[in-house]
């Protein structure tokens, strides 16, 4: 018997982009939409909470556990990723202001749709889920890191610890300290039991929100910043291609499995452009130009999502006697 969380997930790729299309419309039609900014923590709080309940408690301590492929992941999105970074931003035009919305992007790997994809592709979609609050953390230390790095002087003028540590706490520390209450509340009560089912819905219709949120809220300052929008597209399109090709790579340095190998290379495409565009928007003087530049990312990145899932099957096994982790 098809349950509505099976429907919800099992449509979820046309749920999203139904989200996604009922955005465009409605900021094309109705004036105001820019006022949905205000929804879009809201919305990400909520996501990233019952991203978080979907991962057990014992299954988060086997992914710290799997040290292997945690290796490989952090090292994928923190070392091979900023790299290739590093040589597409010479492509971009001098501008501080644009050069800081493609790297706060393409800097930071997604936790959220990026399971969805990750699972349509026959990649192992459970050991990436599990590993969503390390991916999250580790960003939200390391992003400020690098964008001195890339910056240098002008990060000092756009990076500020204040939007970070709200990040961290009311992104990160509250959903994943909330869904480990329930999941402790759930092993002890039936009450608890019911309240964790219920939640268990909304992965797909909180991601759903989310996209519709930023959307909404954001197209309508495309057009001031069209131009330089479609300016980074080609790096956005040239790390598409490349990105998944590193993170296999990495896999197979790795000796790892064939799964998690296109685990990795899932991880290395596909970016948090939804996370990340609260800190985008405490930038001074950020609108339009960060925002627009960070939603192309988005619109680019799905369009590759259909095709990776259709791809990365065929990807082969990493190596002669693969290892799980």
């Amino acid at each position: 018997m098809t349950t509505l969380r099976d429907a919800l997930e099992g449509h979820q790729i046309g749920i999203y982009f139904a989200a996604i299309g009922a955005a465009v419309l409605i900021a094309l039609t109705l004036p105001g939409t820019t006022a949905l900014e205000a929804w879009i923590n809201p919305a990400l709080a909520l996501m990233l909470f019952v991203t978080f309940l979907q991962v057990p408690l014992p299954e988060l301590g086997k992914a710290f556990a799997r040290v292997r492929f945690l290796a490989a992941l952090l090292i994928t999105n923190f070392v091979v990723v900023p790299l290739l970074v590093a040589g597409l931003i010479r492509f971009l035009p001098a501008d501080p202001m644009l050069r800081l919305g493609v790297l706060m992007v393409l800097l930071t790997p997604c936790i959220d749709y990026v399971v969805t994809f990750a699972h349509l592709g026959r990649a192992d979609a459970k050991v990436l889920l599990a590993s969503t609050p390390a991916l999250l953390i580790a960003q939200m230390l390391m992003l400020p890191v690098y964008l001195n790095v890339f910056l240098g002087e002008d990060a000092a003028r756009f990076v500020q610890v204040g939007p970070f540590v709200h990040a961290f706490v009311w992104l990160i520390a509250v959903p994943l300290g909330l869904a480990a209450a329930v999941q402790i509340w759930a092993g002890r009560s039936q009450v608890g039991q019911r309240v964790a089912a219920g939640l268990g819905h909304l992965p797909v219709p909180a991601t759903a929100l989310v996209l519709f949120v930023v959307i909404a809220s954001v197209l309508p300052q495309l057009g001031p910043a069209l131009d330089d929008a479609l300016r980074v597209v080609p790096v956005y399109v040239a790390f598409a291609v490349t990105a998944p090709l590193l993170g296999w790579a990495v896999g197979r340095a790795f000796r790892l499995d064939a799964p998690t190998v296109r685990t990795l290379a899932f991880s290395a495409a596909t970016r948090n452009s939804l996370v990340v565009l609260p800190l985008a928007f405490a930038v001074p003087g950020a609108v339009p130009l960060l925002p627009a530049v960070i939603v192309t990312q988005t619109l680019v990145e799905l369009l590759g999502e259909l095709i990776y899932v259709r791809l990365m099957p065929r990807f082969g096994a990493s190596a002669s006697s693969p290892v799980a982790a």
